[in-house]
């Protein structure tokens, strides 16, 4: 039985690869971007939050960057500590990149 699995599997690898058609159709990997370009955009993103943070005086809780009608936008929130024993402020922002 060994013997058998063995033989339509050595099969089956065989024709895989001497189908001229499915070999050409493979795709060997994607193309990447720069990592530059990407780590500086996201840098500019969290640079753009803590400006926001600073400008409310408060503290950045989140930033991340998201597409938008093909454009990158930067998205976050800042919270601003609330006055004699009130709750803290909410406040969301958003800055095209």
């Amino acid at each position: 039985m060994k013997k058998v699995v063995n033989h339509i599997v050595a099969g089956l690898v065989s024709a895989l690869a001497l189908a001229p058609g499915a070999a050409g159709a493979m795709p060997f990997g994607v193309p990447k971007a720069p990592p530059s370009a990407i780590v500086q955009v996201a840098g500019d993103c969290r640079a753009i939050g803590q400006q926001k943070a600073a400008e409310y005086g408060g503290v950045l809780a989140d930033v991340r960057i998201e597409q938008r009608s093909g454009r990158a936008v930067c998205v976050g929130v800042v919270i601003v500590s609330g006055k004699n024993g009130e709750r803290g402020q909410r406040i969301p922002f958003e800055e095209p990149l």
